[in-house]
């Protein structure tokens, strides 16, 4: 497990509260996010260039890079900056690893 940073319920500032924990599932690679008030999120990792989307809920989830290494996610009013690079042959759209 590992610390992300999150800007949770619509906060401006991120910090170092939330956990992620990488697991197989189904033959898909699953984020499980944990925020600090226990609430988390599943995001699935996705090879089509969007790096990570919503894995439940009915929320769509929203991709962007920040810096070259960094991948923030929105999900609803919460934000998640997952560590990430980019495949050595794709631009900043493209495919992510986080």
């Amino acid at each position: 497990m590992r610390h992300i940073d999150c800007a949770l319920a619509g906060a401006s500032d991120f910090t170092l509260d939330c956990t992620v924990e990488e697991t197989q599932q189904n033959g898909r690679t699953v984020l499980v996010v944990a925020a600090p008030d226990g609430m988390f999120r599943r995001f699935e990792k996705v090879a089509d260039g969007r790096g990570v989307i919503a894995a439940d809920g009915v929320e769509e989830s929203m991709a962007h890079w920040v810096s070259d290494r960094v991948l923030e996610v929105s999900v609803g009013q919460d934000r998640y900056r997952f560590p990430a690079t980019l495949k050595p042959d794709t631009g900043p759209s493209d495919d992510a690893t986080p």
